[in-house]
């Protein structure tokens, strides 16, 4: 640690040195406007090659204080940047800023301390805005609000229980056994995106005792925790060759989160309500009986004679139900506040925000809470030094219900699937719920008696300092450092009382773990801007990077727990479950971008990380990066044609996926010999010299623009190999371990990302803005060392996916009739989107976002669930060339077919539609706008998949997603807006 050490001194001191002094001053003061005279609240307005610059505020003004020779750089998000030397200014100028349809002057980040304009990147780069993330129909949770929205993207929500739990991808399969999520970084601070298992496995049974690693009670991921109504600007970048500059934690691309800063001038205040209504979004159905039906419930001719009279009396009765709408059927309430203030001086500027948020589920007794605190402050210290500070806190709180895979057959989902609709479930007057007879548990007293709740407190503080210390005509040098801290405390509690229906064993189950998680990173670069000439310039970044982590999951299961209580130490048996991870990654960075004429722009970089999960903590593997863009209108070789703007790119780079923790070492498991405690060599073998998984991808590309800006397209071809991608292999019983890890083969990702931009309506009352994106993806192994095995799922007999050479990554195999072969894949065919905003008389718009997912298979057990259980709603349908009832003919198939499992996930989702209307001239002077609008969220949805929603993975996040197994239903919302700024 020395050297970076010694750094820092230099670079403080160097810092220490008296800053350059203009030699003579101006005072600029304006307004800010588009071409309609609406005001631009939040403009910088930039001194050229300097770190001295200012917002306009809720009104548009501004006023700034620079040298005479000064040329002010004017930029905005969705407008064209202006440049404007300050000598031809006059006093109140007002700026009007042309609408940039194109976002070619949208400014996107390029390494870790650098940015370039859109129309001068050699990579492609996907943005979200505050308005497509979150006006116009906001969704739960923030990860939750990224579907549909990212080219390039496979995402699928895990489970629709609150609180959320989505698996995004990016480009393709990036890792089986590693991390396949995405970097996210907000406002310079890497946060942690675990999903951390609550331990129901204890009481399902779908993984053994509890297994705090596993992912199949459907946990959330903690980017669930981050307000959406906070954040300004999202960008994604998808690719080694775009993110590799930010390490071994990027290798599944990184997802950049700028929050909300305060603008010069007035304080502003803002206030928004949302009022919603949450309903199911779909329901299967459920199988209508009759008294023949019910008798065929058992082949035992007494207990079938008496289902026939228990149908009978239920019917005569009038307790005849549809449990899946009881269960399922719950109308929750959603509310939304959020009020945020900013303002701020020449000086200090600010941004403060409270909100929260709280929901009911589709479930009773499940719902989503999340309140959150942010506060950022800006301020400049000198004109040549500012300093950031960004502070979040956020509390949480899902109670998530019992649903998904289980062995036990207590869960909402299994217990509902063999459940006929003539049971007496229901209560009596005193509250006393009767055994089910024909499942494991009453779903209704489930619900009703057990607890099952996440808890997190987080923090996320960064820090920004910006310092400029050489500047002179041709030449400016900057010291950026970054970083910050993301620390939470999550608390899982779930507890199924001993009256429980399934707890006759063991009489009462609490189960309450505790997990903190404490993730550093900092980076410190220097940053040198060379221009020799108005048409060559150059910008060199160097410097280092850290990152930490120290995840600690505790995890107790108590049986045998005294009536009333919830400590695990009023339990008669106590069982302890512990993992712990730390990591620390550092790095180098060096890149180097030149710019001439502004057409050509060529990046080169590198990068040499070290981990302490590779085999050898000490190396330092090498990651280069490179790019070029040459703009053909800006250089002249298209010179007043039909093309406004045309840019060729190209990319390569190499990122780094480092080794899941743990895996160089062969652990020691607890043993009990003789009543003696020990230690005993796990049967999964580490590998002391596993390297990192390697990514290489190259990139290419062409943007234009035509009719004025009015129409742009992009498109994009890339290429990406993984090399050494992580397994764990069976070995043979003579090694004496079971399973071991091993670098295993190489696989491949080849894609086209298709965008278009356009404003086909732009006169005086109607303006109309679309974007339409195309992708598609191509996974294949092209290199496996070790037998092809099953992964994930439920092997060959219901249907698995399975790495293999030559085939691709996401194949689903199974049984077909005739042996094992290829029944599907998960990767779809192909994804398409469009996002439309209309606007009339600049005060009523509508604006709707469609997805549509062709292809891709999920392997659906949801439907065997309740083939098993006689329930199937098509269970007595004949459309099978056997000529049985449909559900017996499935039956049948079991241990022939796996074919009937995998089904087409694909739809066409209305995901997103919005009306709001904006009142500029209201009769009080202190109400400076409303906004009135009504939404829906996920409200259509057209596709041919038989069970509750195509966008479902029982098995987390993970390179096993897709996998249905009686999930908790997903939902769809409406919702009343009212916005008001002061």
């Amino acid at each position: 640690m020395r050297q970076p050490l010694n750094v820092v001194i230099f670079l403080v001191c160097i810092m220490a040195m008296p800053s350059l002094v203009w030699a003579q001053s101006k005072t600029v003061t304006g307004k800010i406007t588009d071409i309609n005279n609406a005001v631009v609240p939040g403009a910088s307005i930039l001194v050229k090659n300097s770190n001295l610059g200012v917002a306009s505020d809720n009104e548009g003004k501004f006023h700034i204080v620079v040298s005479q020779n000064a040329v002010l750089v004017i930029n905005a998000t969705g407008f064209k940047s202006q440049s404007i030397p300050v000598s031809g200014l006059v006093d109140d100028v007002v700026i009007k800023l042309e609408e940039d349809v194109t976002k070619l002057d949208e400014v996107v980040i390029t390494g870790l301390a650098t940015s370039v304009k859109r129309r001068n990147l050699a990579n492609s780069v996907a943005t979200v805005s505050s308005k497509e993330l979150n006006g116009v129909a906001p969704a739960q949770t923030f990860d939750g609000a990224l579907e549909g929205k990212i080219p390039g993207a496979y995402i699928n929500a895990n489970t629709g229980a609150p609180g959320g739990g989505i698996s995004v991808k990016l480009r393709g399969v990036t890792s089986v056994y590693g991390n396949t999520q995405p970097l996210y970084v907000i406002d310079g601070v890497f946060v942690d995106n675990t999903a951390t298992s609550a331990g129901l496995n204890a009481v399902t049974g779908a993984a053994a005792g509890g297994n705090p690693t596993s992912n199949q009670d459907n946990p959330s991921s903690r980017i669930a925790d981050i307000p959406a109504a906070d954040i300004e600007n999202i960008e994604i970048l998808k690719g080694a060759s775009a993110a590799a500059i930010y390490g071994s934690k990027a290798a599944g691309g990184v997802v950049i989160i700028t929050t909300k800063r305060g603008k010069q001038g007035k304080t502003s205040v803002s206030l928004s309500q949302d009022l919603g209504i949450i309903t199911a979004r779909k329901f299967i159905g459920v199988r209508q009986f009759t008294a023949d039906r019910a008798a065929s419930l058992s082949s035992d001719s007494a207990t079938s004679a008496a289902l026939r009279q228990q149908f009978l009396d239920a019917e005569s009765a009038g307790k005849i139900y549809d449990y899946e709408k009881e269960i399922y059927g719950n109308t929750g309430f959603a509310r939304n506040t959020v009020l945020s203030i900013s303002g701020g001086g020449e000086k200090t500027s600010f941004y403060f925000s409270a909100a929260q948020k709280d929901e009911e589920g589709i479930v009773k007794n499940t719902g989503y809470r999340n309140s959150n605190l942010r506060l950022n402050i800006d301020h400049r210290i000198t004109d040549n030094i500012k300093i950031g500070i960004t502070t979040g806190y956020i509390n949480s709180s899902a109670d998530r219900g019992l649903s998904g895979n289980d062995n036990t057959g207590v869960s909402l989902g299994i217990a509902l699937a063999s459940t006929p609709s003539f049971a007496q479930l229901h209560p009596d007057n005193f509250g006393n719920y009767p055994n089910n007879p024909f499942a494991a548990s009453n779903p209704l007293q489930t619900i009703a008696l057990m607890r099952s709740n996440e808890a997190v407190n987080r923090f996320i503080t960064g820090l920004n300092f910006d310092a400029i210390f050489q500047k002179s005509n041709h030449s400016t040098t900057r010291f950026i450092g970054r970083g910050g801290i993301d620390f939470y405390n999550l608390e899982t509690n779930a507890l199924f009382p001993s009256n429980l229906q399934f707890q006759a064993v063991n009489k009462g189950t609490s189960i309450q773990g505790t997990t903190k998680n404490l993730n550093t990173n900092y980076i410190l670069s220097l940053v040198n801007t060379y221009a020799p000439s108005d048409k060559l310039s150059f910008t060199t970044s160097a410097g280092l990077t850290q990152e930490t982590g120290d995840y600690n999951n505790l995890l107790n299961i108590a049986t045998q727990v005294i009536s009333g209580q919830s400590n695990v130490d009023q339990a008669g048996a106590l069982n302890s479950k512990q993992f712990r991870a730390k990591f620390q990654n550092d790095g180098i960075f060096i890149q180097e971008e030149a710019s001439i004429a502004e057409a050509v722009n060529i990046t080169a970089g590198v990068r040499f990380d070290r981990s302490s999960n590779n085999g050898d903590a000490s190396k330092y593997y090498v990651y280069p990066k490179a790019g070029i863009s040459w703009n053909l209108t800006h250089s002249g070789l298209l010179k007043g044609g039909f093309f406004d703007n045309f840019k060729l790119r190209a990319a390569y780079g190499q990122a780094n996926n480092v080794p899941a923790y743990g895996s160089k070492f062969t652990s020691l498991v607890i043993s009990n010999i003789a009543g003696n405690p020990g230690s005993l060599v796990n049967t999964e073998k580490g590998d002391p010299n596993i390297k990192p998984e390697r990514q290489k991808e190259f990139e290419t590309g062409l943007d234009f623009t035509i009719l004025h800006g009015r129409l742009g397209f992009q498109f994009t071809y890339y290429n990406k190999n993984i090399d050494d991608f992580l397994m764990l292999a069976n070995l043979p019983a003579s090694s004496g371990f079971a399973t071991g890890w091993v670098n295993a083969g190489n696989l491949r990702n080849r894609g086209v990302e298709l965008g278009l931009n356009a404003k086909p309506v732009a006169s005086k009352n109607v303006t109309w803005n679309t974007s339409v994106n195309f992708w598609l993806n191509r996974s294949l192994v092209t290199k496996y060392i070790i037998p092809p095995i099953p992964q994930g799922s439920f092997g060959y007999v219901l249907g698995s996916f399975q790495i293999e050479q030559g085939k691709s990554a996401t194949q689903i195999v199974g049984l077909n009739g005739a042996g094992v072969g290829v029944l599907g894949d998960a990767e779809p065919r192909f994804q398409m989107n469009t996002y439309n905003e209309v606007t009339f008389w600049n005060k009523l718009s509508l604006r709707f976002l469609l997805h549509w997912k062709n292809g891709g298979n999920n392997i659906n057990l949801t439907n065997l669930q309740t083939d098993f259980g006689g329930t199937s709603a098509d269970y007595d349908n004949v459309t099978n060339k056997a000529g049985l009832p449909d559900g017996v003919y499935r039956i049948t198939q079991i241990g022939t077919s796996a074919q009937m499992f995998v089904q087409d996930a694909g739809y066409l989702r209305l995901r997103e539609v919005g009306v709001f209307y904006s009142f500029a001239k209201l009769p009080v002077k202190f109400i400076k706008s409303l906004r009135l609008g009504a939404s829906l969220n996920n409200y259509l949805t057209f596709t041919k998949y038989k069970s509750y929603d195509p966008e479902v993975s029982n098995f987390g996040t993970g390179f096993s997603s897709g996998v249905d197994v009686d999930p908790y239903p997903a939902s769809k919302r409406a919702n009343f807006h009212i916005s008001i700024d002061f």
